[in-house]
């Protein structure tokens, strides 16, 4: 995560990677695998470089604004955080405990690999609550524009699913 052994940035980057998503809670940046870097800029501050979950995230401006105050509590005031667009991120980078995190939270975590070209027919995505694989979406945007809102078609009960990216 940092560019040289520096134990410093490497506390820095345990930290940081703790803070929670705005938006979903029960995951961190690292859960979300949005924490790229942590480095020493030119004046010897500490610069956290994220990745949004896609560059028009709303959660980005409160995201920034964790990470600082995370930042000011270890008394680097003034530290930056930057946001770099390339490459994207994708679901691919949710780590194993994030997609188990969202599980339990009764949120479908993304399945397969990320498409890349033509978007591949999706043949199932299974309920979080009972594993059937009998869902179906009831509408293409969930509780943020990152989700989708589907139901069981076993047990109806509704859920989000975040889209795989």
């Amino acid at each position: 995560m940092t560019a040289d052994a520096d134990p410093d940035l490497d506390r820095i980057a345990e930290e940081v990677a703790s803070v929670p998503d705005p938006e979903m809670p029960m995951l961190t940046l690292r859960d979300l695998g949005i924490l790229r870097a942590v480095e020493r800029g030119a004046d010897g501050r500490p610069v956290v470089v994220v990745t949004p979950t896609y560059s028009g995230c709303p959660a980005m401006e409160a995201i920034r604004a964790d990470v600082r105050e995370r930042l000011e509590r270890l008394g680097h005031v003034g530290a930056e955080v930057r946001t770099v667009l390339s490459p994207p991120w994708s679901t691919d980078w949710i780590t194993e405990e994030g997609r188990r995190k969202l599980a339990e939270h009764g949120i479908a975590p993304p399945s397969g690999a990320a498409p890349v070209g033509p978007v591949p027919v999706r043949l199932s995505v299974k309920c979080p609550r009972c594993g059937s694989p009998a869902t179906r979406t009831l509408s293409r945007f969930g509780s943020t524009a990152c989700k989708e809102l589907r139901v069981c078609e076993a047990c109806r009960e509704p859920f989000d699913h975040v889209k795989p990216l």
